[in-house]
């Protein structure tokens, strides 16, 4: 590793929206050759400080120092000039185009004002066996595995001539000896000068590779230590321990018979059946890492994804679903963690978001029976808007997930999923979902809450299902259990 001065320097880097401080104060430098990994929970600030480097943001205070100069207003496109490429989790590259083509994206040879593929699938080659891989650069990218796409996206990288390489959880949907390989050639670029940016849950992974460790907690740097200096329980204490005032105090309901039962759903991308029981007033939280499967699995049990195997019954009555309509005529409904793009009408107004679901299969719509139960709902969930025909779309996004809660309060259901039920609410809306949340449980409805945030599951749960690479392998109660433990249990750390 070259310590002749940083490569890369991020000082006094803050963030906001909407008033709500996600980065505060932040520092953060990078030698040559280093791997300098950035943990943190789900929420800590981490995507937000990388759109910031890597141009796709602006910050609202601090600067950016790469090679001894400050970045000034960068955009993503400069930020690859200068030398800082981005490999996000989701990849980037175009699928419809070949290896060679998505290399040379934006920079195509051209001879004549013809592309000349043949010369761009030469140098795609060379770039590509670089890193020990066999890839035919004349394929198209849709032919990859998620593993070979990883390793495209660094191939694209040296093509750019990048100094900095910032890595965004790259293995969290890779199996074990992919995931070893993609290790193997972040080392190698690291020997080569290039500095590494990592972020990864893993933290047996990230101990394998950095030099160096920053945790980022609530936008803010509570650790820097080289990576021989400090262990893994150290780090979990660096990312957790919160004020005792962010727990939510819920009160207790008694639990009745079950309600749902699962037998080995198995759901894309994983071949791992999961089981699991729901009874009814029980609120049953699911945890785990970045890629641990939380969604997919509700997916595939709402018909939003074809499950590869398993049955679902519901009072003890086999269910067949195919599709969401399909699970909410059984009586099972779905809160999705993008309410913009799997719930609301963002250009329909209030009533017709809220009313939407009970006046699917009517002829005739009752506008005055809509009024009266969209006002019901506004004054139920305290929904702050300036009128019923108020577009969804300027409300804010507590208020818009709480349209989403008040359309399934006037349907009949039995089970109500929610996927990180508060993320970007403030906390006023939190905890007025959290009260009717609870109202559903003492009502006798079956809860299920997938959530990042380690408090809510512990404040809310009455067992706690812990996944992880799609296996359930932990069923906990939250009784007496710390942030510190729960997420030993999510890194599967005795």
């Amino acid at each position: 590793m070259d310590t002749q001065g940083p490569l890369l320097e991020l000082r006094g880097i803050s963030k906001s929206y909407a008033g709500v401080r996600v980065l505060n104060h932040v520092d953060f430098s990078l030698s040559r050759g280093e791997v300098h990994c950035l943990v943190g929970e789900n929420g800590a600030g981490k995507s937000t400080l990388i759109k910031i480097l890597s141009g796709a943001i602006q910050a609202d205070e601090g600067e950016i120092i790469l090679n001894g100069k400050r970045c000034r207003n960068t955009t993503p496109h400069q930020q690859i000039e200068q030398g800082i490429s981005t490999i996000y989790q989701d990849s980037d590259l175009v699928d419809t185009l070949t290896v060679a083509d998505n290399i040379f994206l934006g920079s195509e040879i051209k001879r004549f004002g013809v592309i000349a593929r043949k010369e761009q699938e030469r140098i795609s080659r060379e770039f590509v066996n670089s890193l020990n891989i066999n890839i035919d650069p004349s394929i198209l990218v849709s032919e990859l595995s998620t593993a070979q796409k990883q390793i495209l996206q660094m191939a694209k990288a040296l093509k750019r001539k990048a100094s900095v390489i910032i890595m965004d959880e790259p293995t969290s949907s890779l199996g074990e000896e992919e995931s070893a390989a993609l290790l193997q050639i972040v080392k190698r670029l690291s020997r080569e000068g290039i500095g590494i940016i990592y972020i990864s849950h893993y933290l047996e992974e990230v101990f394998s590779i950095a030099d160096r460790i920053t945790v980022l907690k609530d936008g803010v740097v509570t650790c820097v230590k080289k990576a021989s200096d400090i262990t893994s329980s150290e780090v979990i204490h660096a990312m957790v321990g919160r004020d005792a005032s962010l727990f939510y105090s819920r009160e207790r309901f008694p639990i009745g018979e079950v309600v749902l039962e699962v037998k080995n759903l198995t759901c894309p991308p994983y071949a791992k059946p999961v089981s699991f029981s729901l009874r009814k007033g029980e609120i049953l939280g699911f945890g785990g890492l970045v890629g641990s499967g939380r969604s997919e699995l509700m997916n595939a049990l709402f018909g939003a994804v074809k499950p590869l195997a398993g049955e679902v019954y519901l009072h003890g009555n086999k269910l067949l679903i195919s599709s969401p309509q399909d699970a909410i005529r059984q009586g099972i409904c779905m809160i999705n963690e993008n309410r913009k793009d799997a719930g609301l009408f963002l250009q329909r107004s209030v009533m017709e978001n809220v009313c939407i679901a009970r006046n699917e299969k009517k002829l005739f719509i009752d506008i005055s029976k809509d009024i009266s139960s969209t006002d019901e709902m506004v004054q139920k969930l305290n929904l702050k808007t300036s009128g019923f025909q108020q577009e969804v779309q300027r409300l804010s996004g507590g208020n818009q997930q709480k349209s989403i809660l008040a359309r399934w309060l006037l349907t009949s259901f039995d089970v109500i999923i929610f996927d990180e039920p508060t993320k970007g609410v403030d906390i006023g809306a939190r905890e007025e979902i959290y009260k009717t949340i609870l109202e559903l449980a003492r009502d006798g409805k079956g809860i299920i809450i997938i959530s990042s945030d380690m408090p809510e599951l512990l404040s809310m749960s009455d067992t706690i299902c812990v996944l992880r690479e799609g296996s359930l392998i932990h069923t906990l109660s939250p009784e007496q259990l710390t942030e510190e433990e729960l997420l030993k249990k999510y890194l599967d750390i005795a």
